[in-house]
């Protein structure tokens, strides 16, 4: 074995060589890739899932369940990495999202207690979920300890457009493997591909220990956290559903402004804890979550709702759902790989989140000029520029804050943008669907015949459940005498109810997406730190250790 200094070609607090970088990217790519896809080709297999499982009472269990245990994960977890250490925390979830997979593909196959397919998958889905948000809220900070700040933007670039390309082909491959395997497939195929990112990991990527050895951890912020993000994402789930003065959407939202209260008491007095504080006196912080969150609300909330116009109001056939948001995220690829290389020559973020930000304010004000006769191709270039404008946020925030983040607290502070930006995609989603519902209620609802069957009214209440079951109407309709004049008769009045609801949706995003831009002129240009300056910190940091 040679006793030659070895070669390092990274300038990040971890030093790597040339075949750790390679093993390293190599782990983070595959693993970033397993929970990119996982939402996407997941949610293409779900019609087959009920089906299998008969849980049709209990299916939107399977994404909730997922959100709650990956939000609350991504700062937690983010945070007792920084005490110690990125890669037991990375390793973990990892793992526990590869072997929570195996068992969502084996569920309903064996007993498990009193629970069912459906309950077991949905237990599973939730251990997955855990897994997934440790491994996203870890993964750009090793990229933060690879690279300096100069370099990064290359990278997490490369990161965003891989999320990008995932969710172009997940549904894809989802269907492809659902049709000529089984549902089962879609998890399944997470256990070779985890494997290797596993293998990677492990062999190639140092342990960087921490600094301390006695750490206090911050009991009362998990409990509290924990308190207030559950409640309030269920609340949120459930407001479209049952309306926001449902008595368990209120009980759950008072819930959890009381948590919220605890957490901030909690957190002001813990030694370390697992949100510092003063990370939003800090102006890049502050701005940053602020504008992740926006971001969540404004776009994120946004894009649930593309596909409903398209098949609602566009006629578009749910076999080609899988295919609908294609043009908004080829334009999120390719600002994410522009925008990346572009900070990393030039060093400046600003104007690239300004830039952003403009071109989504411009696609949601295109979105809210659509109407009934809107072609496909205005809808696409419409994507196209919103997701090109997301595309050069996506790196903005993470580079930004980990410039300016303290050394000891990287992961929490990385995981702060990721964590503001889930909470107001939620957020987004359960507010836009209440004014939607509202004024489809308000506009065909109640306008419906009497003609019309007990059983067949729940579907047109809610037309995101309507149009997922048009194919099974058609069939039933159409065997009733006047059935079928009837069915598109209430088609004609869904179509207008529905195209009215989304336009006001449309509206309010361009309106908080304008609003956004003045918050990204907020952001405050701070210079990103390069080789010299990193070097000075990692003289002083522990050497990594595998």
């Amino acid at each position: 074995m040679s006793t030659s200094e070895p070669v390092y070609v990274t300038s990040g607090l971890v030093r790597l060589t040339k075949p750790q970088l390679v093993g390293t990217m190599t782990g983070l790519l595959l693993a970033a890739l397993l929970t990119a896809i996982d939402q996407t080709i997941v949610g293409t297999a779900e019609p087959r899932i009920i089906a299998s499982l008969q849980g049709f009472d209990r299916y939107p269990w399977v994404a909730t369940i997922y959100l709650l245990t990956s939000t609350v994960s991504v700062p937690i977890f983010a945070s007792l990495s920084d005490r110690y250490g990125r890669k037991p925390f990375f390793m973990l979830g990892a793992t526990l999202f590869v072997a929570a997979s195996a068992l969502c593909g084996a569920a309903g196959e064996f007993t498990l207690g009193p629970l069912d397919g459906m309950g077991q998958l949905i237990v599973f889905r939730g251990l997955q979920g855990v897994g997934g948000g440790m491994v996203i809220g870890i993964l750009f900070t090793i990229v933060g300890d690879i690279f300096s700040p100069i370099e990064r933007g290359r990278y997490q670039g490369f990161f965003a457009a891989l999320w990008g390309v995932a969710s172009i082909f997940g549904p894809t491959a989802g269907g492809w493997l659902t049709d000529h395997w089984s549902w089962r497939a879609c998890f399944y195929v997470n256990l070779p591909v985890g494997v290797v990112a596993l293998l990677a990991m492990h062999f190639e990527f140092p342990n960087m220990q921490a600094r301390r050895v006695h750490h206090q951890l911050d009991w009362a912020g998990f409990a509290t956290l924990i308190g207030w993000i559950v409640p309030l994402l269920l609340a949120l789930t459930w407001a479209t559903e049952y309306g926001w003065g449902a008595p368990r959407v209120v009980s759950l939202l008072v819930a959890s402004t009381a948590m919220l209260g605890l957490l901030v008491y909690a957190e002001s007095r813990a030694a370390e804890p697992i949100i510092p504080l003063t990370f939003f006196t800090q102006p890049v912080i502050a701005v940053c979550s602020v504008a992740a969150f926006v971001l969540g609300i404004g776009m994120f909330g946004t894009i649930i709702y593309l596909p409903l116009f398209m098949q609602g109001v566009l006629d578009v056939s749910a076999t080609q759902s899988g295919n609908l948001l294609t043009p908004l995220l080829i334009g999120v690829v390719l600002a994410s790989i522009i925008g990346g290389q572009a900070i990393s020559r030039t060093g400046e973020y600003k104007m690239l989140g300004v830039v952003g930000s403009v071109l989504v304010a411009v696609g949601m004000i295109l979105f809210a000029r659509m109407d009934a006769a809107t072609t496909r191709l205005y809808v696409a270039a419409a994507m196209v520029i919103a997701g090109f404008g997301m595309g050069l946020l996506q790196p903005v925030y993470t580079l930004a804050v980990q410039n300016v983040a303290p050394r000891e607290r990287m992961g929490a502070a990385t995981s702060s943008t990721i964590f503001f930006r889930s909470i107001g995609s939620t957020v987004g989603v359960a507010a836009f669907g209440t004014v939607m519902l509202t004024r489809y209620h308000s506009e065909f609802t109640h306008t419906i015949p009497a003609v019309v069957p007990t059983r067949a009214r729940p579907f047109f209440e809610n037309p995101l459940l309507l149009m997922q079951v048009r194919p099974q109407l058609e069939e039933a309709f159409g065997r009733v005498p006047g059935g079928a004049a009837l069915l598109q008769r209430l088609l004609v009045g869904v179509k207008a109810a529905l195209l009215h609801g989304l336009q006001e949706i449309f509206l309010w995003s361009a309106v908080i997406m304008t609003a956004s831009i003045l918050v990204h002129l907020m952001l405050k240009r701070e210079p990103l730190r390069t080789r010299q300056h990193v070097e000075g910190a990692a003289a002083a940091a522990p050497a990594p250790a595998h």
